[in-house]
């Protein structure tokens, strides 16, 4: 079965991240293929690669990183939401004049066409936060 993910929660508001990225580890573990993961509200904060929660807390954004690596699956973070919360990607960061960029390896920006195609592409189309 094909899955196209949607993560609405912060990193570390409540275990929503937690428990959207334990559902894809376990979906993949059975064979199932994750056609796109897509952040949406605060599940943008997924994506700051400055994000240094405590030691002993899970480290989500580089699990999502990892993740991605590991399986080429595609993170997207939504524009809109990045931008009304200071999440800029290299180009952005250029153009507003920033030194550097504040998305971490593995997420891209893009717009809500790529959700649109994930909902249509995917067999299973799932929320969470």
């Amino acid at each position: 079965m094909k899955f196209a993910i949607q993560v609405n929660s912060s990193p570390y508001h409540s275990h929503v991240s937690q428990t959207a990225y334990q559902f894809i580890t376990a979906a993949l573990a059975q064979g199932h293929e994750i056609f796109r993961v897509f952040f949406y509200n605060e599940g943008v904060f997924q994506a700051f690669k400055y994000s240094t929660p405590p030691t002993d807390e899970k480290q989500l954004t580089m699990l999502w990183s990892e993740l991605a690596s590991r399986h080429q699956i595609d993170l997207v973070i939504c524009i809109s939401a990045a931008q009304r919360r200071g999440l800029l990607c290299t180009d952005e960061a250029r153009r507003q004049g920033k030194q550097d960029h504040d998305l971490a390896d593995g997420f891209r920006i893009a717009g809500l066409g790529q959700w649109v195609e994930a909902t249509l592409e995917a067999d299973r189309f799932i929320v969470f936060g």
